[in-house]
Formats: C-alpha cells, sequence, structure tokens
C-alpha cells in the first residue's frame, strides 16, 4: 500500500493528545519512550504495514496502538489495523488507553487488559491475530531473553500465518544490541519465521545515559504451512534474570494504578502555591 501524504501539523497535535494521555515512564522497568517525531512516522507506517488485520501489542508504554487508532479516527491517514488488541503489565498504561478510548469513541477498535508476560498467554487471546506488534526490554544484560519473551507471547497469539514487528536497540558500536539482534534472528527461526525486513536504526528515545541509542524495526513472517502454537507456559528459572537490565529479575506482576491520574496536569505533590500578601 502507498503511503499518504500527511498533514505534519495535524498528525504532531494528534500525537500530543495520546502523549497527553501517557502516563510517567518506569525506568526501573525500562519504560523509556519513543521521541514525537519518531511515533508519527512510526505510527504510520505501522497502520500501513497492517491494515485490515487483527494487530496484537505485548506492550507499549510508547502508546503507538493509542496512536495509530487515533490518528486513523483524526483522518491523519485513512489506513490501518481492523483491531487493535492490547495487553500489558502497567495498570496505568491500561486504564489510561481505555479512558481515551472510551473519550474519543475508539473502545470498538481498540481494547486493553492487564497481562504479565510471566505467565502463560490468556487462553482465549491464542491463535486470534494476525499480526503483533513489541518493543520489549532490550536484553542488554540478559543476552536478548527479555526481548524473546515478549516475541515469543505475540508468535503465541497468531494465526497460523502470521507476522510480526520487534522494535529493538540497532547500533552497529555496541556489541551486546549486535549479539541481541542475532539472538532475536535465530530464536524466531527456531519458531517457524524469517526476517522479512529490518529497517535499522529508525527511532530515537528520551534516553538520558544514551541519547542517541537508535532502534530498528524488525518484522518477521512465518513459514509456509505453520500451525499456531498451540499451548503457552509460564515463565521460570534462568529466563528471569536480568530481565529489566543487571541484577533486576523479573519479580513483579503488575503494576497498579494508585488513582486516577490526570496527565494533562502537573500532580498537586510537584509544586507549591505562594499567594500575594494582602495590603
Amino acid at each position: 500500500m502507498k503511503a499518504e501524504r500527511l498533514d505534519l501539523r495535524h498528525a504532531v497535535n494528534a500525537i500530543s493528545d495520546v502523549i497527553q494521555n501517557r502516563p510517567m515512564p518506569l525506568r526501573e522497568f525500562d519504560q523509556i519512550y519513543m521521541k514525537a517525531g519518531d511515533m508519527v512516522m512510526q505510527s504510520e507506517y505501522i497502520a500501513r504495514r497492517f491494515d485490515g488485520k487483527d494487530l496484537l501489542f505485548v506492550g507499549d508504554g510508547d502508546a503507538i496502538s493509542l496512536c495509530i487508532a487515533y490518528l486513523r479516527q483524526r483522518k491523519v491517514f485513512s489506513y490501518g489495523p481492523k483491531r487493535i488488541q492490547l495487553v500489558d503489565f502497567d495498570e496505568r498504561i491500561v486504564h489510561a488507553v481505555e479512558r481515551f478510548a472510551d473519550k474519543e469513541g475508539l473502545s470498538d477498535v481498540i481494547t486493553a487488559r492487564l497481562y504479565n508476560c510471566i505467565d502463560a498467554f490468556p487462553d482465549d487471546l491464542m491463535g486470534q491475530f494476525d499480526a503483533f506488534y513489541t518493543n520489549p526490554p532490550w536484553g542488554a544484560s540478559n543476552d536478548g531473553e527479555s526481548v524473546k519473551v515478549f516475541a515469543e507471547r505475540g508468535i503465541e497469539g497468531l494465526r497460523g500465518d502470521g507476522e510480526g514487528v520487534i522494535v529493538i536497540a540497532d547500533d552497529p558500536k555496541l556489541d551486546w544490541a549486535r549479539r541481541v539482534l542475532k539472538a532475536t534472528q535465530a530464536f524466531t527461526a527456531d519458531m517457524g519465521f524469517f526476517v522479512q525486513e529490518m529497517q535499522s536504526q529508525v527511532h530515537l528515545y528520551h534516553l538520558d545515559d544514551a541519547p542517541e541509542l537508535r532502534s530498528c524495526n524488525l518484522f518477521i513472517r512465518s513459514e509456509p504451512g505453520r500451525a499456531p502454537v498451540a499451548k503457552s507456559y509460564q515463565l521460570h528459572g534462568a529466563r528471569l534474570e536480568n530481565f529489566y537490565g543487571r541484577e533486576q529479575k523479573l519479580h513483579v506482576r503488575y503494576v497498579r494504578e494508585k488513582g486516577r491520574v490526570d496527565y494533562g496536569k502537573a500532580p498537586s505533590e510537584t509544586y507549591e502555591i505562594e499567594y500575594l500578601e494582602k495590603n
């Protein structure tokens, strides 16, 4: 499908609505958000790539899933997935998507539910999607095992003939990034997929300690005749180690929302009012 000409101002204004709705990132769980300009380009491309398909998002702190649904509704572009399902272990993200979708009339297009990749993939979602998208923890401290886990859950959600995109670090100067890319490609090949395309170094992030670190889109597609995954299993053992970084084992089931937050306004605990003196 040919890309449509974007009204950049219209697109960025729509993206800013989604960003205002997005909860603050938790760095301890590798929630590092993509920059706004790259979000525009990523949303348009993924919408076009998976036009008319049932699309599963395995985690989505960036809110690309919501951007796709919202930008299409705002007529920034006319294509996009038929249905979007997000699963995420952060209740703040799940509720933010649900509230925004309800407010903007998107609940028939995008839904979200609480789920942690440590658990077996939900039975009712197994084999129900044409494609998946994931931007997982990048696996610098566990040789890409965290990437494999998120990709595996995405694959479990696919019908027999399926495809996916894995967004991971891409820097030829970093040995760990190259090792993770190699390990991810080998893992998906073992799962019955081949690399269909790789868009190298296309995203930047709000990452203080590595502001120039970019990520790629790694597109995979199933081999002919592949059968859907029949059963999913809970994670255990070594796969949990260093999941969110060195010495950060996967031991949290959910991030819970303590109260409804209006992300478009400053939290009251972050400022204090000093009044004028009365004459």
